[in-house]
């Protein structure tokens, strides 16, 4: 073996020893990257303005407004719930009774099923009610539930618009309506429906994405 031969030999055996050690070191990789922000978040607390329709259930019809607060909370990028109080003037006349006012307390729970910016949900609680029994002869504050439904829309980042449905009844139990006849209403039973502009103030910032396990 000449000279040139030795040294090719000593340079091939230390490029084998060399890659072999580096197999063997421990490698230094960067630390995952956080997950991304949601491009829209529906966290935050709202506020804004309604206007509708009533009609009770056997009759009677009337336009309703008012305004809204309310908080959300986006759990994921698909659920999102919230609570919602709001109040209502309105001047709804059927069955010998009218309603000067209403206004619930409400659970709220929806979804994102197709983008971001489209809520669809499911809402119900508490619902109040000043009710004018016998033509305005007696005039009394009542309670009851009410649950519903409705759709919102985030047409901006600090705006959305929807439509709403409610079912509500106003218990009766116990009301003498007419002193004189001693005549007994039955319940108050009515639907409303509604379109609502609410500004989002987004004091809190958007929630991450919750990464796949």
């Amino acid at each position: 073996m000449n000279a040139k031969t030795s040294i090719y030999a000593l340079i091939a055996t230390s490029a084998v020893f060399s890659s072999a050690f580096a197999a063997d070191l421990p490698t230094q990789k960067a630390p995952p990257a956080p997950p991304p922000p949601l491009a829209f978040s529906w966290t935050g607390i709202y506020a804004g303005a309604s206007l509708g329709g009533s009609f009770g259930v056997n009759a009677g019809s009337d336009v309703t407004g008012g305004g809204q607060i309310g908080y959300n909370y986006q759990f994921s990028p698909l659920l999102i719930a919230g609570v919602e109080a709001d109040i209502q003037g309105s001047s709804l006349r059927w069955g010998g009774r009218s309603i000067d006012y209403f206004g619930t307390v409400r659970g709220r729970v929806g979804f994102t099923p197709v983008i971001p910016q489209i809520l669809l949900y499911g809402t119900g609680g508490f619902a109040y009610a000043q009710v004018r029994y016998a033509g305005g002869a007696l005039t009394d504050n009542r309670t009851g539930w009410t649950a519903g439904g409705g759709l919102e829309w985030a047409f901006l980042p600090n705006w959305s618009a929807r439509v709403e449905y409610l079912y509500t009844d106003i218990s009766t139990q116990g009301l003498v309506a007419n002193q004189f006849l001693n005549r007994r209403l039955g319940p108050t039973r009515y639907n409303t429906v509604r379109a609502a502009l609410n500004y989002h103030f987004n004091v809190f910032p958007p929630a991450p994405i919750l990464a796949a396990k």
